[in-house]
């Protein structure tokens, strides 16, 4: 006999592919004809990823010789996705920045936008969420992963060889909304599997 997780439901499990990383995304009422043109960040080459990782606090008591249940505390959610973007454009620089100006030139040189880095993050800096959309093998419908209140926090790095294409890595951190402390800044909308 073998002991393994595969089963006839595996198959429908998976999920296929890089998918695509789109900002701002409506789950209400976007879909991807309606956002394809406007909302996806770039083309990727490497995926990306997603994490969400909470921070557990051990509570400590006299005579308990190690982990007991019921003794930990959940301290903070560390939210992240990344797009490894090969997609060059201004707007992708301007994202890596967190906090930059993006404005066509006037002078000399024309045909070029100017990117400036600014030395304060600004209310606006935050987009409202960033979003991987991807393929579930068992269904037509994708699945849905939302960063919310999302900055990029690792920079501006660029990497340029011949023979090779840059490309891009955005961080995204997801930020507690103000207003709504107790929802850590992430939701993952997953679909119902076909039978």
């Amino acid at each position: 006999m073998a002991f393994t997780g595969f089963s006839d439901k595996t198959a429908k499990k998976l999920l296929l592919d890089a998918g695509a990383f789109v900002k701002n995304f409506e789950p209400e009422t976007d879909t991807w004809e309606t956002i394809k043109d406007t909302k996806v960040i770039g083309a990727t080459q490497g995926g990306g990823s997603f994490s969400a990782v909470p921070t557990i606090r051990r509570i400590e008591i006299d005579g308990v010789k190690g982990a007991a249940k019921g003794l930990e505390a959940l301290d903070e959610w560390v939210v992240t996705i990344t797009a490894n973007v090969k997609e060059i454009s201004a707007e992708a620089i301007s994202l890596a920045l967190a906090s930059s100006t993006s404005t066509p030139t006037e002078s000399a040189p024309q045909g070029y936008t100017k990117i400036t880095a600014n030395n304060e993050i600004k209310p606006e800096n935050y987009l409202d969420n960033i979003a991987w959309i991807g393929k579930l093998s068992g269904s037509d419908k994708p699945v849905i992963i939302l960063v919310k209140n999302a900055l990029c926090t690792n920079g501006l790095s660029l990497t340029m060889a011949d023979k090779a294409e840059g490309v891009v890595a955005l961080t995204f951190t997801g930020h507690y909304d103000p207003a709504e402390l107790d929802s850590p800044p992430f939701e993952i909308y997953y679909p119902e599997v076909s039978e």
